[in-house]
């Protein structure tokens, strides 16, 4: 799987996700720092990637863009630390890695996640 974690996601995170053999690149390998959401997630989107993030929005560029992709997993987990981080993602890769191809946003919490299929359909 190939991934773009945004700056807070910490390098041990990213690090874990390459020992288990995923392509992930830190948005500030090939953005400043300072680069937007949107920049991001059009980075994402030429590259195939899934979004890693603590951030509300990206979600929400994606689903109002009306687009499949990009996947985006946005970690609403109560702490931030590397560690728990790594033990969900660990315990919600190998569920969710058929959908993050199809287009999906996704949203980690302590318990449980949610999937929601790509693009969004207002009704």
């Amino acid at each position: 799987m190939k991934f773009l974690a945004d700056v807070p996601i910490g390098r041990a995170t990213v690090e874990f996700l390459r020992q288990a053999g995923h392509d992930v690149l830190r948005s500030v390998d090939r953005l400043a720092a300072t680069a937007s959401d949107i920049e991001l997630v059009e980075l994402a989107i030429s590259e195939n990637r899934a979004v890693l993030c603590f951030d509300l929005d990206f979600s929400a560029i994606v689903a109002t863009s009306g687009q499949r992709r990009p996947s985006v997993i946005t970690f609403r987990t109560t702490r931030r630390k590397a560690a728990v981080v790594n033990d969900r993602l660990e315990q919600v890769l190998a569920e969710i890695e058929a959908e993050l191809a199809r287009g999906v946003l996704v949203t980690v919490e302590d318990s449980r996640v949610r999937v929601r299929p790509l693009p969004i359909v207002h009704r």
